[in-house]
C-alpha cells in the first residue's frame, strides 16, 4: 500500500472513530440499588467494583464523566414512608446515603487507576469537596471523574432531577440513564409481555405519557434546556461505554 493510499485509510479510520465517539461529556445516573446486593441493599464490593470498571474505561476513552448515584440500597424516602421519619429529614438521610456510595464508588475507581473526586451539596469536608460548579469542571478537563453526591441539597427532590440540574449546569452532552431495561416502554415489561420499546421519544411524549423513567421535574429541566437522555440496559456487556460513544442502543428522549 502506498503511502497516500495508507494515509487515506487512516484518515478514514479516524473519521469514522469521530463520528461514533459522539458525546465528550457525559452525566451517568446510575441508582443506589446497582451497588447492592441481589435485594438491591448495601454495599456489595463485587457489583461496586464491576460498575467502578465501567467508570473508569469511559475515563480511559477520553470521555468526560460525571456520576450521580442513588442511595436507595441505604435509604430512601419512598421506601420508608412508616419509618415514622418525617419527610424533610428523611431525605437529608437519603441525601447521606448518596454519599456513601459515592465515596465508596471514588475509593473504586481510584483502584482502577483512574482519578476521582466527590463533591457534594452537603458540607462535609473531612470526606468530600464541596459541589462548586467551576471546581468540577476543572476537574473535568483535567480528565477527572467526578461524581455528584448529596442530590441538590434539598429535600422533595430525586437524584433523577440532581442529574438533570448537573448535567445542565455542567455542560454536559446527554444523561446517560442506566437502568435494568434495555430501553423506555409502553408499560413495564416484566409485568407486561405486550409492552412496545420506544426506540426515540420527545421530552413532551414522556412527560404526557407518565413515563416512569425519571420523574416530571427531570424531565421537565431537561426538555426546557434540550439536554438528550438515552436510557439504556447497563447490565448488557461494554453497555454504559457503547451509550457514552453514541451508539444506537437503548431509547433516546431528545
Amino acid at each position: 500500500m502506498s503511502s497516500e493510499a495508507y494515509k487515506m485509510v487512516f484518515e478514514s479510520n479516524q473519521s469514522h472513530m469521530a463520528l461514533r465517539k459522539k458525546y465528550k461529556r457525559v452525566m451517568l445516573k446510575i441508582s443506589g440499588e446497582v451497588l447492592g446486593d441481589a435485594h438491591g441493599q448495601g454495599i456489595d464490593t463485587k457489583a461496586l467494583n464491576k460498575i467502578a470498571k465501567e467508570i473508569a474505561d469511559l475515563n480511559k476513552h477520553k470521555i468526560q464523566v460525571v456520576v450521580v448515584n442513588g442511595g436507595g440500597n441505604i435509604w430512601r424516602y419512598r421506601d420508608t414512608k412508616n419509618s415514622g421519619i418525617e419527610r424533610t429529614t428523611s431525605d437529608y438521610m437519603g441525601m447521606m446515603a448518596t454519599i456513601m456510595n459515592g465515596v465508596a464508588l471514588q475509593s473504586a475507581i481510584e483502584k482502577m487507576g483512574a482519578h476521582c473526586r466527590v463533591a457534594t451539596a452537603l458540607d462535609l469536608p473531612q470526606i468530600a469537596e464541596p459541589y462548586i460548579r467551576r471546581r468540577v469542571i476543572r476537574h473535568l478537563e483535567k480528565n477527572r471523574i467526578v461524581i455528584c453526591a448529596g442530590g441538590t441539597g434539598n429535600p422533595y427532590f430525586t437524584t433523577d432531577t440532581a442529574a438533570a440540574l448537573r448535567a445542565v449546569e455542567l455542560d454536559c452532552d446527554v444523561i446517560l440513564k442506566a437502568t435494568k431495561v434495555d430501553g423506555v416502554y409502553t408499560a413495564d415489561p416484566e409485568k407486561d409481555k405486550r409492552a412496545k420499546k420506544y426506540k426515540k421519544l420527545s421530552y413532551t411524549e414522556a412527560i404526557e405519557k407518565n413515563l416512569q423513567v425519571m420523574d416530571q421535574t427531570a424531565f421537565s429541566l431537561c426538555r426546557e434546556s434540550r439536554m438528550e437522555i438515552v436510557v439504556f440496559n447497563m447490565h448488557k456487556k461494554d453497555a454504559i461505554l457503547h451509550a457514552a460513544q453514541g451508539r444506537d442502543i437503548g431509547t433516546l428522549v431528545s
